[in-house]
């Protein structure tokens, strides 16, 4: 079967019009920032992240909330412990992409480790796909172009609304993959595995009450958890692992773990409640480098229940 691969955007004349004037600067500071050596870009991260608690204060008040709901345990002041590294992490994040779209592979491989790639490397010799579940850490960018240093991967794709942000992102993350088949085409991912590829699919975000299970994930007991990623490990010729990314002191290190024993079974509830329990896992592995300002619980039980947001 014939892959319908993400067709690489090509350059328009029409970017050199004054409506895209603002985003080449944008551009061009971060692609500036990119080349300036790590230990000053951290400490500009540091300095976005105060920026955001005042330019993106409801992304700010959704992440605290977020932890108040999932670690209702925790004291105010381990909290906003967390809260206040996450801010630091979601300023580093910016910079980090940067990084990952136009580092040279020598400065990535200088920062970059690899723990548990034996598992991925087993399942390939077999000749079957692997599909990595992985979570969306704020380093994904980055990370993913890690990744490719090892294996280049097949991901789901979503085009930006900016045409000039879309042929400057898709040229940036290309250079980590191996191709891209858009976030809907779900036969190009399935086709890609049973090719042997392994496939990046991120199941830890509210992605709607289609096609989703209610399953506990950390202290919320009903949580809306997509059966998506069970489709896959279903119909594909694959095998799964877990995969995560973590900013260390010296640098980014990406952690595969093995996939989960009678996977999947016959029942979806029990198969994503195991996923949402791995998940939780790799999240606290450095829980303040994750995304936490996604709105993970919006989407109740019943309709009518009340929103846990307001």
């Amino acid at each position: 079967m014939s892959i319908k691969k993400v067709v690489a955007p090509e350059f328009e004349i029409a970017f050199l019009l004054p409506k895209y004037w603002l985003t080449w600067l944008s551009v061009f500071i971060l692609y500036s920032v990119s080349w300036f050596p790590y230990s000053v870009q951290k400490s500009i991260g540091k300095l976005l992240g105060k920026l955001l608690k005042i330019i993106a204060k409801k992304r700010y008040n959704v992440a605290k909330r977020n932890l108040e709901l999932s670690f209702p345990d925790f004291s105010q002041e381990k909290r906003q412990t967390i809260l206040d590294a996450n801010l630091d992490n979601a300023g580093m994040a910016v910079l980090e992409t940067g990084m990952g779209w136009w580092w040279p592979t020598w400065r990535v491989t200088q920062k970059a480790e690899f723990e548990g790639y034996e598992h991925i490397e087993a399942i390939l010799a077999k000749g079957n796909g692997v599909l990595a579940y992985a979570i969306h850490n704020m380093n994904l960018e980055f990370a993913c172009r890690m990744a490719g240093l090892k294996y280049p991967s097949v991901v789901f794709y979503r085009k930006h609304n900016n045409r000039l942000m879309e042929y400057i992102s898709y040229h940036g993350r290309k250079r980590s993959n191996k191709y891209m088949v858009h976030k809907r085409n779900v036969k190009g991912l399935i086709s890609a595995l049973d090719d042997g590829e392994l496939c990046m699919y991120l199941p830890d975000q509210d992605y709607g009450r289609k096609k989703c299970e209610f399953t506990p994930f950390f202290a919320v007991p009903e949580v809306a958890t997509t059966t998506g990623s069970l489709l896959f490990a279903k119909q594909a010729n694959c095998e799964t692992v877990f995969l995560v990314s973590v900013r260390t002191d010296n640098g980014y290190k990406i952690i595969v773990q093995p996939g989960l024993d009678n996977f999947p079974s016959d029942d979806d509830n029990y198969d994503v409640t195991r996923i949402n329990q791995m998940i939780e896992k790799m999240i606290m592995l450095a829980p303040e480098q994750y995304l936490w300002m996604h709105k993970r619980f919006k989407t109740r039980p019943n309709t009518d229940d009340p929103s846990l947001y307001d």
